[in-house]
């Protein structure tokens, strides 16, 4: 030990004489002293690091919608009939909830234009946060649609369990489309256009689920969806080889269909069914000097290789219009081997010049 005594701008040190006879320190050598400044740096930065640690979520750089208390209304609540959302409170100097901004921008990449996800800082908005029941963050609420309420989301923090609970909660309006089912959904309701997914999976994928439920696709398009696993012969029947397959089928006889060629992601799948979604705003329609009908009604025989003639289809297939009628007579159903037999005599007895020949048209009864 030692002290010192100040005398103005002079310092003196008194020392013991046992601290005068000690020998000399050890001597650092310059490559130690290195090692030991460098560590002492990391020790600040990442002290540092810590104590400045910032959410800051940057709509350049992220997909997170950061909200406020005043627009919660507007953005969340407003739309809980029709859209999912969730919504993560953070303070913004938590450790915790910076190490989570990433994770929850990977979710609201994934379901960007599908659901809602949102952020609030109770930093800004604490006495929101507190109406909320929030004691300590991140903490992630999720909104699916009315009736369902709104609940804390209770599994890891992570992009994985938070991408999939949302999803969960998206609603779908699309169809399961069997063999018995698919002609009447295909011409029940013929001023909207039909969009058809074949999949090898047993259900609709997220961004069909989406798609389904769109503010405007549910009242302009129709949505169906069908398990090539459970229904191997419509893909067949459709001329679908490869999947995923999307078929779009429209026209007041279903005779227009346009195969989806783009990525299959929602953007540009909305893009392409966004062309043709206007033209199923009415509930009736009626061709020129004929009674308004209603669309409800299906015409399965307008989309059926070989249609049945009876008193309902008899004018679509055979009596309006030009040409001669070839009707198959049967005792009970057709079968599918007599489908393509008439089919192939269809083709057989077909000209092959434009406008020449008489046109036939092939039913059975």
């Amino acid at each position: 030990p030692f002290w010192l005594q100040v005398l103005g701008a002079n310092a003196v040190a008194v020392l013991p004489v046992e601290v005068l006879q000690t020998p000399p320190p050890r001597r650092i050598s310059p490559s130690m002293m290195a090692r030991r400044s460098a560590a002492c740096l990391a020790m600040a930065a990442s002290a540092f690091a810590g104590a400045s640690a910032k959410v800051a979520i940057d709509a350049m750089k992220h997909d997170i919608q950061q909200i406020t208390m005043s627009n919660f209304d507007g953005v969340i609540s407003k739309f809980r009939d029709s859209a999912v959302s969730s919504l993560w409170f953070f303070k913004e100097d938590s450790s915790a909830d910076e190490k989570f901004l990433n994770d929850y921008n990977q979710v609201a990449s994934e379901l960007k234009g599908m659901a809602k996800i949102c952020a609030i800082s109770c930093t800004d908005f604490p006495v929101f946060c507190e109406k909320n029941n929030v004691k300590e963050t991140p903490t992630v609420m999720i909104y699916p649609t009315n009736p369902m309420p709104a609940f804390k989301f209770e599994g890891k923090l992570e992009t994985k369990a938070v991408l999939a609970k949302v999803a969960r909660f998206i609603p779908d309006f699309s169809t399961k489309l069997t063999k018995d089912s698919a002609d009447s959904f295909m011409t029940t309701d013929a001023s909207k256009p039909k969009v058809v997914l074949f999949s090898n999976k047993k259900s609709p994928p997220t961004i069909w689920k989406a798609l389904s439920s769109e503010t405007v696709f549910k009242r302009t398009v129709k949505f169906g969806f069908v398990s090539t696993e459970e229904e191997p012969d419509l893909a067949g029947r459709f001329k679908i080889k490869k999947f995923p397959a999307i078929l779009m089928v429209r026209g007041t006889k279903a005779e227009i269909k346009e195969n989806y060629s783009g990525d299959m992601k929602f953007t540009p799948l909305k893009d392409w069914i966004n062309l043709h979604s206007e033209s199923g705003m009415g509930d009736k329609v009626a061709g020129v000097g004929a009674k308004e009908e209603s669309v409800e009604e299906a015409k399965p025989w307008l989309v059926q290789e070989v249609p049945e003639l009876t008193a309902k289809s008899h004018n679509d297939i055979c009596f309006k219009g030009e040409g001669l009628c070839v009707i198959y007579l049967k005792d009970g159903d057709i079968t599918p081997a007599e489908t393509g037999m008439l089919s192939g005599l269809s083709k057989k007895f077909t000209s092959q010049l434009s406008d020449r020949g008489a046109k036939m048209k092939w039913m059975w009864i």
